[in-house]
């Protein structure tokens, strides 16, 4: 399992700290020089490429690879690559690659940009393929709009988060415009990537730690869609892999899930079912029973 990187994760491990006055913004927003990033316990070099609770944007130099489900997607020089918490990806740097890049939350785009959904653009859809091979003149443009964001916020301009969130967009939307990259696609590795992409995904959502959190991916197709693969394809893979189908895995997450709240928790048995995706208490009573074969309160009692 990949280990999660929440924004408090990452300024523990790197050598990075927070931007000057963020703390009177909302939202968080920070830009980096990848090579001058490094963990402060091991002193290797940090790629936070896989889970996280941020979006990131990323101008790569050199060569690197992006793995995403069953898709293989081979960076021979330059790109621009959006990784979006929704969406996890592996990612394989080479050890002398460099370039720059940012990450920040919905809400640093929601306080003067109200319209700007970052889940319903494109370049971060599910599906997408957010990795653009890039022109040298292209490299240049984009380089310079990075630096200027590492000025900036360095800088001690009253209205500096302004200014970079219009940089932000501005990056954004040039992504926006440019071509997907080839994806080379490779049979004797995808069924491992899918796997574990699944478990990735399903794991990623718990543990609920709220009553007013709620299970987003419920059923088989969820996944599917969320991985960008069909739903028949999915279920002959992890039935491949594990010998039980996607559905089967799902509910006895889900049921493991259950049995937690209900023993370390005094939250009512309807809002449990309500956070683990139930719309009515039979219809979670009923689940339970069938996987458990004892009712919800009797569990808990």
């Amino acid at each position: 399992m990949i280990e999660n990187t929440s924004l408090d994760n990452f300024y523990q491990r790197a050598t990075a700290d927070l931007p000057d006055g963020l703390e009177k913004e909302i939202g968080h927003f920070n830009v980096f020089e990848a090579e001058k990033l490094y963990d402060r316990k091991t002193g290797n070099r940090i790629m936070p490429y896989s889970r996280r609770d941020y979006y990131k944007i990323s101008l790569i130099l050199g060569r690197s690879r992006a793995e995403y489900a069953d898709k293989v997607i081979e960076i021979e020089d330059s790109a621009l690559l959006f990784a979006t918490p929704r969406i996890p990806y592996h990612w394989v740097p080479e050890d002398d690659q460099k370039g720059l890049f940012c990450i920040f939350t919905t809400d640093f785009l929601s306080k003067n940009n109200a319209g700007v959904v970052l889940d319903e653009l494109p370049i971060f859809k599910p599906g997408a393929l957010p990795v653009f091979r890039l022109t040298p003149e292209a490299v240049t443009e984009l380089e310079y709009i990075f630096r200027k964001m590492l000025r900036e916020i360095a800088g001690d301009y009253a209205y500096k988060y302004d200014l970079l969130r219009n940089l932000l967009l501005e990056v954004i939307h040039y992504g926006q415009k440019l071509q997907p990259m080839s994806v080379l696609t490779t049979p004797q590795n995808a069924a491992d990537r899918i796997s574990s992409l699944f478990t990735e995904l399903l794991e990623r959502q718990f543990p609920l730690e709220s009553q007013h959190q709620r299970l987003e991916l419920r059923t088989a197709k969820d996944y599917a869609d969320r991985l960008a693969v069909h739903v028949n394809h999915l279920n002959k893979v992890l039935k491949t892999k594990t010998g039980r189908t996607t559905t089967d895995i799902i509910s006895d997450r889900v049921i493991q899930e259950a049995k937690i709240l209900l023993k370390r928790t005094d939250w009512p048995v309807y809002d449990i079912g309500y956070t683990l995706g139930f719309d009515d208490l039979a219809h979670f009573s009923n689940f339970f029973k069938k996987h458990t074969k004892i009712t919800a309160q009797s569990f808990r009692s």
